[in-house]
């Protein structure tokens, strides 16, 4: 697939580039995205959520009452959770959420989730982005240029560009990551991909292993 470069400015620079089709023309297994989206929601979970048991709570062990000749039922503890104050029956207690997903499936679920944009022609190529300062409104000003403003957009750089990270991070529909670090969730969870020519080589390092 051939796709033009544009610049921030919203034009054509003259050039275009081919997706590798052993990344973006496979077709996308849907249940290795779901595997690997599935794990990377799961190990963003704290797991430190925490009830007090009935051994936790503080109270007397006294019995409450005597066993017979009240009329109601039998009530041994006040920390009994049927009992306001009482700790509480099978309640939260801290542990791990995290998942794990086989290396090669978690390659298979980035590169299917790079072939579903290519196939949805949600993919944009920027010959360079980078700002001379932190601004929002230069952020705003690229992506209506490029008429996508109104759409949520995910934009991958080459390397850790601290202007255009900081540009970006107010605005509730964009994300910046390095290509290094894309994963398959924050690629199907934007409408537009846009990334940066120098970020094709490292997504072909990085997912082209053996």
């Amino acid at each position: 697939m051939e796709l033009k470069v544009y610049n921030i400015e919203g034009k054509e620079v003259g050039k275009t580039v081919t997706l590798n089709d052993a990344i973006f023309g496979i077709e996308p297994n849907a249940h290795a995205m779901y595997l690997d989206v599935k794990a990377i929601l799961a190990n963003k979970r704290q797991g430190t959520h925490k009830a007090k048991q009935r051994n936790e709570v503080s109270g007397s062990t006294k019995k409450l009452k005597r066993q017979k000749g009240t009329g109601g039922a039998r009530a041994g503890s006040i920390k009994s959770p049927t009992i306001v104050g009482g700790g509480r029956a099978f309640g939260p207690v801290p542990r791990d959420y995290s998942l794990k997903v086989n290396k090669k499936v978690k390659l298979l679920a980035r590169k299917s989730a790079l072939a579903t944009k290519a196939k949805e022609n949600a993919i944009i190529i920027l010959d360079s982005v980078n700002f001379e300062q932190p601004k929002t409104k230069h952020m705003v000003e690229m992506q209506k240029k490029l008429e996508i403003f109104n759409k949520k957009m995910l934009l991958v750089l080459n390397e850790s560009k601290n202007n255009v990270y900081l540009s970006s991070r107010n605005l509730k529909g964009s994300k910046v990551v390095i290509a290094s670090q894309l994963n398959t969730y924050d690629i199907l969870d934007a409408k537009v991909l846009a990334i940066e020519e120098g970020a094709l080589a490292v997504l072909e390092q990085n997912l082209l292993k053996d």
